[in-house]
């Protein structure tokens, strides 16, 4: 193992022991790992990191008590109408980290090249994936920055809100032939990320897939048989 991808392993179990010291008590991850408290307070504060050997043994031992999905569905908040509030999910960069580990080795096979986004929710999935694939991510906004000269332009009508919205991506962005993985924290009915993957046809880019967080009814699927590309949410509320 090379001397980053050690270190990266070390980083990523002080990742997954700081998720689980919100679920279980330093007592019982003392049971479960076979380590005195103090060696773990030092581990989940990053005072010390393990040696690479022990580092993949308590991968392997810890990683079975973490059901990311059920880490995301015990941190949304729904109010008394049913509307729900995500950003417990998005403020958490160590649960953060690992989905976008999950999300990372679903698409590491098809060779992406950016990570587009729509602001502003969706940039803290983004920045999390992009980072473990190693590339960069852009992101749509409501309106044109200054200093840019030319845009991708798509003007849609939210269902909910009865007025036209317009997303705009600097040109520089994206480019031609460049594969494109679209993310997002929620998907309700997909007008957003239908306006996404315009500005990919505009720009002659290549969409290889769309990851969400939470979805809301049968978007996912009605996107997989209209673009024909994966589509995928890790949480699916009715």
């Amino acid at each position: 193992m090379s001397q980053l991808k050690s270190v990266q392993e070390k980083l990523r179990l002080v990742r997954v022991l700081r998720l689980l010291k919100k679920t279980y008590t330093y007592e019982e991850l003392s049971k479960i790992t076979g380590l005195p408290i103090t060696v773990l307070n030092r581990y989940v504060r990053g005072k010390v990191l393990p040696s690479a050997e022990r580092t993949k043994e308590l991968l392997e031992l810890l990683l079975p008590y973490i059901n990311i999905e059920e880490e995301v569905r015990k941190r949304i908040k729904f109010d008394e109408y049913g509307f729900f509030d995500n950003m417990p999910v998005l403020s958490d960069t160590a649960l953060m980290s690992l989905i976008a580990e999950d999300v990372a080795s679903r698409y590491m096979d098809k060779n992406v090249d950016k990570v587009l986004t729509a602001a502003t929710d969706g940039i803290a999935l983004g920045v999390h994936v992009a980072r473990e694939l190693n590339v960069d991510v852009v992101y749509a906004k409501k309106k044109k920055e200054v200093g840019v000269e030319k845009f991708y332009e798509v003007s849609y009508v939210p269902s909910a809100s009865g007025s036209v919205t317009t997303l705009y991506l600097p040109q520089w962005a994206l480019k031609k032939g460049e594969n494109v993985l679209i993310v997002d924290d929620v998907i309700r009915s997909g007008e957003t990320q239908r306006a996404l993957l315009e500005m990919c046809r505009q720009a002659g880019a290549k969409p290889v897939g769309m990851f969400f967080l939470i979805s809301v009814g049968d978007i996912v699927e009605k996107l997989r048989e209209e673009y024909s590309i994966p589509v995928e949410s890790l949480i699916k509320l009715e």
